[in-house]
């Protein structure tokens, strides 16, 4: 059994509950977690607050960089461990994985790199005054963590918050918390202070919403679906507490008739099936020029047609889905595909000797006439892939915008005026030209617009959104 860690120690949940833990690789229990709830997040809240007042917040920025750098390394020490857990609970491949570690890390070496960088800045004002503006920690913040990317999810929102000097309470989500939880562990073990990272398991309505509308609580970030979002938003709303959120898109690749067929299809096909699919910023609407749709599609095809889905250890191209209700809902969408008139042009498969009980779904690939259809406006967050026709610039812009989402898109153009104009055109926080980063390096700044959410992560913007200024204004005359 997993234990939850709050003020440096591990404990089970106050009365004692837990929840089972089901692989979604065979759909069996291996394991369980405390069941935390309303008196869990609040002695989680407690002892941050306390460390912010006690040994936490009295380290110099340079030392809690040091400490997020220790941090890092100690993560790499543990990696095969790390993505072990890591695939245990999604489902991952392998080598999935031990990318998600590596990146995981990476968030640590960066901001503890960054946390002594952020300075203040100086006003000119009027005679006989000084204004120094200074960068303070927000307090306590709280982070509810998704299932899809665990690991690299908790470096995206708890490295800036810690380096900017604030105290964290994380609530992973219950299908999959197993490696954070170890990361809280070896945070200890390379000397944070107790309280300053606290990990609470249990389930969304239960403790995560303690936490978002917690009394003593200072920022929350959220990524997951955007009806929970608002409920957050709300919660937090309460207690005037700041929220940044991610929640989820229906990101559009945009394929003109100059685009490099070699370049840009295995790209494509990487966009949709990597994580199975499992991914906000998973490009599931392929818009297409329409005088080249039927040769780039049929040799999309050839290629979609090889992706394989398998268990962690045969490292294929993608695993399960990670529960029984993300199976079932993935299945749905494809069934109204079909209902709705949608043509398969390739599928994956899913590879022999797999458990009968794993959420194993064959990835697709679908041909639309038009835009009409659910699969293309709504987040399916599975392997499932749609593409349409479109008949110029104007078009492909209309198009890729036709959705309540904007997150992540692509240009696939040699035209370097049309590589801009569409660019700049998309309703999205991020665009890529002749590539696709889901989401990107840890230093790209990140987030929506539209209902995937507001706020940024990554980058050194990351740093700005846990933090704030404080204006001093100082009369230095008679």
């Amino acid at each position: 059994m997993t234990q939850m860690i709050i003020n440096g120690k591990q404990v089970d949940a106050v009365n004692k509950a837990t929840l089972d833990v089901w692989s979604p690789t065979d759909g069996t229990v291996f394991t369980t977690i405390p069941r935390g709830q309303e008196a869990d997040v609040d002695l989680a809240v407690t002892a941050a607050r306390q460390a912010l007042n006690g040994a936490w917040g009295k380290l110099t920025a340079m030392d809690r960089g040091r400490l997020l750098t220790r941090l890092s390394e100690s993560i790499l020490e543990h990696k095969e461990e790390l993505a072990q857990l890591e695939s245990k609970d999604t489902g991952k491949p392998l080598s999935t994985s031990r990318v998600d570690i590596t990146v995981l890390a990476r968030y640590f070496e960066f901001y503890g790199g960054a946390a002594d960088k952020v300075h203040g800045e100086t006003i000119p004002f009027q005679t006989d005054y000084a204004v120094q503006v200074i960068r303070e920690p927000l307090g306590v913040t709280a982070h509810i963590i998704p299932w899809n990317y665990p690991a690299q999810m908790f470096g995206r929102s708890v490295a800036p918050a810690l380096a900017m000097g604030n105290a964290s309470v994380v609530k992973p989500a219950e299908d999959a918390c197993l490696s954070i939880v170890r990361v809280a562990e070896l945070a200890l073990e390379v000397g944070f202070p107790p309280g300053a990272l606290n990990v609470v398991t249990g389930l969304g309505e239960e403790a995560g919403a303690s936490l978002s509308k917690h009394h003593d609580i200072n920022f929350v970030t959220f990524t997951g679906s955007n009806e929970v979002g608002v409920l957050i938003q709300q919660a937090a709303a309460l207690n005037a507490v700041k929220c940044v959120l991610e929640l989820g898109g229906k990101s559009a690749h945009i394929v003109f008739n100059d685009a490099n067929f070699k370049l840009a299809i295995p790209a494509i096909v990487k966009g949709i099936v990597h994580n199975t699919g499992q991914t906000c910023t998973a490009g599931s609407r392929l818009l297409v020029q329409e005088d080249i749709y039927s040769d780039f599609v049929s040799e999309l095809a050839l290629e979609f047609s090889k992706v394989r889905a398998g268990t962690p250890e045969m490292d294929l191209t993608c695993g399960p889905v990670v529960n029984k209700a993300q199976f079932d809902r993935v299945n749905r969408y494809i069934k109204k595909g079909l209902a709705d008139g949608l043509k398969v042009v390739a599928e994956g498969s899913i590879a022999d000797g797999v458990p009968k009980g794993g959420y194993f779904v064959k990835p697709t690939l679908f041909s639309s006439p038009n835009h009409d259809s659910d699969l293309l406006t709504q987040e399916i967050f599975g392997p499932v892939l749609v593409a349409l026709p479109f008949k110029d610039e104007a078009d492909a812009i209309r198009l890729s915008n036709a959705t309540d989402y904007g997150l992540l898109g692509a240009v696939w153009t040699e035209n370097g005026g049309r590589q801009q104009r569409v660019a700049r055109g998309m309703k999205c926080g991020q665009v890529y030209i002749n590539g696709f980063g889901a989401g990107g390096g840890v230093e790209l700044p990140f987030g929506g617009v539209k209902k995937s959410g507001h706020g940024r992560e990554k980058g050194f913007v990351a740093l700005e959104e846990m933090s704030t200024t404080k204006t001093i204004v100082q009369y230095y005359g008679e």
